[in-house]
């Protein structure tokens, strides 16, 4: 009962919130004011999007201040984040006088990356960003209750995860079953239904505006089969809003078999640039595949495409592989560890937003027209389906 006290005066707090206004202005023009980033740092942002999309505008940071400019159609929410560093802030970017302010210090990450907490950064004069914030502010309070699940059930977790490295079936079984794991497995129940709870009583209070989709979006990083009851309650505004949309064709996403995908070009390591058209020249079936380097699913489907590759390559069959990873080098180590004797590619183009990726791995079978003939097709079903078409 007090966890509902605490998300009913969290739901409270967010549905009372009102936006205050400003003078119409012609365009937007967002100014960053920040301590701790070297001249040179190139500042991006990239629309909050389930789908891969290239950073929307990228500035250059002189003497510690950086300056977007430009005209929005309607208000969009995006990251603003520091291009091949960890951390991000959300805001929305709407036609108003806009700055960013706060002070930076560059964290090594245990990968080599480098982090910045860009959250703790003010963002003046935007009313929508105000509200933004305190909408995604449900989050913190979820933060706050992951964490301490964190640090009660820390010995046990530490337990758990030696016998997972070690694949000791039988300790992960008793670890289960102990005191401790059926405490934990009770606590994750409470945790992830209160997620559940939270962000649909958010949705719901924002139904009759791009609020309610947007939060959606905001929230999760894929949306699954049991939201679709939350799309369907949102108002006609709601669902006829940008965010609406988007929110729909994941939900709904109309089938790609049997149509021509899109051409694209992308480039090698050399720099070469090639195209899809080019790539299926005397090929009678391309697997177009999407991956990265730290998808643990991706390079476990590697050695079964490896041997179909060495089955039917003779054939006609050819795979294009197109990495969605953020850095260059952790794509080039990746291809040395898995020694891919097919192309490869990083998306350096925005190939994987014009195919709507939302998440990797994804997998397209297209014939040498370009014709779709299968989606999404991994392990056995990819093997039968080349069985099939080759036999």
């Amino acid at each position: 009962m007090k966890m509902k006290k605490i998300s009913g005066l969290a739901i409270l707090g967010l549905m009372m919130l009102s936006c205050g206004s400003q003078p119409k202005v012609d365009g937007y023009v967002l100014k960053g004011n920040i301590e701790g980033l070297p001249d040179g740092t190139h500042v991006q942002l990239v629309p909050v999007s389930h789908d891969s999309e290239l950073p929307f505008a990228d500035t250059t940071v002189v003497n510690g201040q950086f300056v977007f400019t430009g005209t929005m159609e309607e208000p969009r929410a995006f990251h603003l984040l520091v291009k091949d560093a960890y951390g991000s802030r959300n805001l929305m970017l709407e036609n108003a006088q806009m700055e960013v302010t706060g002070k930076l210090v560059a964290k090594k990450e245990s990968d080599g990356g480098v982090s910045y907490n860009l959250s703790s950064l003010s963002v003046k004069g935007s009313p929508l960003s105000a509200r933004y914030d305190s909408l995604l502010s449900a989050r913190t309070y979820l933060d706050s209750l992951y964490a301490f699940n964190a640090r009660k059930f820390a010995a046990f977790d530490s337990l758990m995860m030696a016998a997972y490295k070690s694949k000791d079936q039988a300790k992960i079984k008793e670890l289960r079953q102990s005191e401790d794991g059926k405490a934990r497995a009770a606590a994750d129940k409470v945790f992830f239904t209160t997620v559940d709870s939270l962000y649909h009583q958010v949705v719901m209070a924002n139904k009759d505006s791009f609020w309610g989709p947007l939060m959606m979006i905001s929230f999760t990083s894929y949306l699954s089969e049991d939201m679709k009851p939350w799309y369907e309650a949102l108002s006609s505004a709601a669902k006829e809003s940008y965010y609406g949309q988007k929110v729909k064709e994941e939900l709904y996403p109309a089938g790609k078999e049997g149509t021509v995908v899109p051409d694209f070009k992308v480039k090698d390591k050399s720099g070469k640039e090639v195209a899809l058209s080019t790539l299926r020249q005397g090929k009678k079936y391309v697997l177009i595949d999407f991956w990265a380097s730290w998808c643990n699913p991706c390079r476990k489907e590697i050695p079964n495409l490896k041997k179909l590759y060495a089955q039917y390559s003779e054939k006609g069959f050819e795979i294009v592989s197109i990495s969605i990873d953020q850095k260059k080098a952790d794509w080039e180590k990746a291809l040395k560890e898995e020694g891919l004797p097919w192309p490869n590619f990083l998306d350096e183009t925005g190939v994987a937003a014009l195919y709507k990726v939302k998440f990797v791995p994804t997998m397209y079978l297209i014939n040498a027209d370009g014709v779709m003939v299968g989606e999404n097709l991994r392990g056995e079903a990819l093997a039968e389906k080349l069985k099939e078409l080759f036999q």
